[in-house]
């Protein structure tokens, strides 16, 4: 965005394709765009310009957000300085937010790099360019917009008929010329796992049973060539497959039931009883909640989306209350967020005096501000996210209209009722660095601590070991020698890490927090790994394995 450029000027170029569309053919869009940039830069090499050899390129992307892998790569480059001109097609190929651009250009204006459209010719060195440049991204962002609502539209309309419009397929089903078939030995699959829910009262039992016949998840193979699911059942997931009308031939679309034009599967009645027997379960898990000491339970969740949930530990008469993510609790801990454990009465007492502070500030009535801690998080808080030096609360919005408060108040019979913008509070706090196993905060040991290099070989090492013996149980994978070919290794060095599948999940915890030996290595974890949970638990927790 700098009127004057030197020569030696390095330039990059940066192609996008919003859909996977033609994307597999030999010379596609991403091809097409790159050709036309490169013949521009070859136009102005007397002013010095050269090609640096990276390839940015973002295919199946959007331009309505700035997370593109290539994108972030190429402004990497440009905050350390090492690119000059950034060169595109199009000015929406880089972006078709006004407020990304805006931020683009900042970015772009600190680090003196200019960027160039090979097909639009504008000048930004002038107001009347930049008020050019504007009004070109204003039709972009207008054009995704109007798209968008298309594409929902044609959804709503299609769901409404009851057609199948994609996404992934059901457990039951297989695509047959855009039309879902039922699998035979699939459907047999969803009739057991509804009765088994039927016969064992609880979702996790179920999950645990499924797991223990050798039961996976729908396996399928995308477009690219890469395969998802085959993998264990969890508790998420299999309350949501037990929730699906589309097994008893309808479509749900924003609270609306219609027909399906797909056959069902199972039998209203079978249905029906399934879905009383969860609402018991959701009236007692909610009596158990509003007892708990846990107040933040059902609201609380990490920076990765993954739900926080109340856990505790005793030691010597004492209980200590913490809450722990629910993706290292199922043994996935590379899915877990920034902070995967932390203590429950400091992460309580944040949020109760941010939001009672916030609500004085509101002039909110004093009755409103002192009420009981339950009750103003009940009545006040939607959610809460916890990150590595902020607390994000997002606060319920109650009323938009203040002119109708009062008669709304009045016609509610509750005078303490508040009336707040929907706003996040963002409350300062840090993760404590000390931490014990089970949630305890202490002093710094005269000891090192683990390093986060060795904390993520651990879990990388551990998490491979899972996929490989779920691969090995699906029948991804027929033996430890293919799996050695894939990931290019000798098959001795599968087996001796294989056994790191099946360490306890306190024991990933424990090595997510970083409360294990600081010298704890993957070849000494897998050597000493013993097959008791408890025994793992314990001997983790010690100075050495």
């Amino acid at each position: 965005m700098k009127p004057a450029l030197s020569k030696g000027l390095r330039c990059a170029i940066y192609t996008r394709k919003s859909t996977e569309h033609n994307l597999d053919l030999e010379f596609n869009s991403l091809d097409a765009q790159r050709e036309a940039c490169e013949a521009y830069i070859k136009s102005q090499a007397h002013e010095g310009w050269r090609l640096i050899p990276q390839h940015f390129d973002d295919g199946a992307f959007s331009g309505a957000a700035l997370e593109r892998p290539a994108l972030q790569a190429l402004l990497d480059l440009v905050r350390t300085r090492k690119v000059d001109v950034i060169v595109v097609y199009k000015v929406d190929r880089l972006t078709r937010s006004l407020a990304d651009f805006a931020k683009l250009v900042e970015l772009f204006d600190e680090n003196n790099v200019s960027f160039v459209s090979v097909t639009q010719s504008f000048n930004t060195t002038s107001s009347m360019g930049r008020l050019t440049l504007n009004v070109l991204l204003s039709f972009a962002q207008f054009e995704r917009e109007v798209i968008g609502e298309r594409v929902r539209d044609k959804i709503a309309a299609s769901k409404r008929k009851g057609l199948w419009v994609g996404g992934p397929i059901p457990l039951g089903y297989a695509s047959r010329d855009k039309k879902l078939i039922i699998v035979p030995e699939e459907a047999e699959t969803i009739r057991l796992i509804f009765k088994l829910y039927l016969e064992l009262g609880s979702v996790r039992r179920l999950a645990e049973e499924l797991n223990r016949r050798g039961i996976r998840t729908k396996r399928q193979v995308l477009s690219s060539g890469r395969s998802r699911g085959g993998g264990s059942f969890w508790v998420g997931p299999l309350r949501h497959l037990l929730k699906n009308r589309f097994y008893v031939g309808e479509v749900a679309y924003k609270g609306e039931i219609h027909p399906g034009e797909h056959e069902a599967i199972l039998d209203r009645a079978l249905f029906e009883a399934v879905q009383e027997k969860l609402k018991d379960g959701a009236v007692v898990r909610e009596i158990s909640r509003s007892r708990s000491a846990s107040i933040l339970s059902g609201k609380l969740f990490d920076d990765r989306g993954s739900r926080m949930s109340p856990s505790h530990a005793n030691k010597r008469g004492i209980r200590y209350r913490y809450y722990v993510t629910q993706a290292v609790l199922q043994g996935r801990p590379v899915e877990a967020g920034s902070v995967a454990r932390a203590s429950a009465p400091d992460l309580e007492g944040i949020v109760i005096k941010g939001l009672r502070e916030h609500l004085a500030c509101a002039e909110a009535t004093q009755a409103a501000i002192e009420s009981e801690d339950r009750e103003l998080i009940d009545r006040h808080i939607e959610r809460i996210v916890v990150r590595p030096d902020i607390i994000e609360v997002l606060l319920k919005d109650s009323a938009p209209d203040p002119q109708a408060q009062n008669a709304e108040s009045e016609s509610s019979g509750d005078p303490e009722r508040e009336y707040l913008a929907p706003i996040t509070l963002a409350l300062p706090w840090s993760v404590p660095v000390f931490q014990l196993p089970k949630g305890i905060l202490h002093a710094p040991a005269a000891t090192h601590a683990m390093t986060i290099k060795t904390r993520d070989t651990l879990l990388t090492a551990i998490a491979r070991a899972k996929r490989w013996v779920d691969d090995l149980a699906s029948g991804n994978a027929a033996s430890f020698a293919d799996i050695a070919e894939r990931e290019g290794k000798v098959e001795r060095h599968i087996r001796f890490l294989a056994p790191l599948a099946f360490v306890s999940p306190r024991a990933v915890a424990a090595i997510a927090d970083g409360n294990v030996s600081a010298d704890l290595t993957v070849s000494e974890l897998a050597k000493a790994l013993p097959l008791s949970w408890a025994e793992q638990d314990s001997r983790l927790t010690e100075p050495k394995i």
